[in-house]
């Protein structure tokens, strides 16, 4: 299992607000299917983080375009393979 950062640059804040619970719903549903590791909103309002676990990027970018974030254009993206270092127990 690999694990890719997702930045999810801010396009449009209204349409951000306006597509947030559909967003969160499609968070929960991966999750529930073992594909996020952790994910979250920059404070600053520049948009959000998604750290997915998938076995190669390509499937990670099928993911995220699935994202109505993603698909209502109210945010960007760009995936990163992320080499984490922690001493915390992951999922394998």
């Amino acid at each position: 299992m690999k694990y890719f950062a997702v930045f999810l640059p801010m396009l449009s804040p209204d349409k951000s607000q306006e597509f947030r619970a559909q967003h969160l719903e499609f968070l929960a549903e991966k999750r529930k299917e073992g594909k996020i590791f952790a994910n979250g909103r920059f404070v600053d309002g520049a948009g959000g983080l998604v750290i997915y676990m998938a076995e190669t990027e390509e499937e990670v970018q099928q993911m995220v375009q699935q994202d109505p974030y993603v698909i209502q254009k109210a945010r960007s993206f760009e995936i990163h393979e992320w080499e984490i270092v922690t001493e915390a127990v992951l999922p394998q």
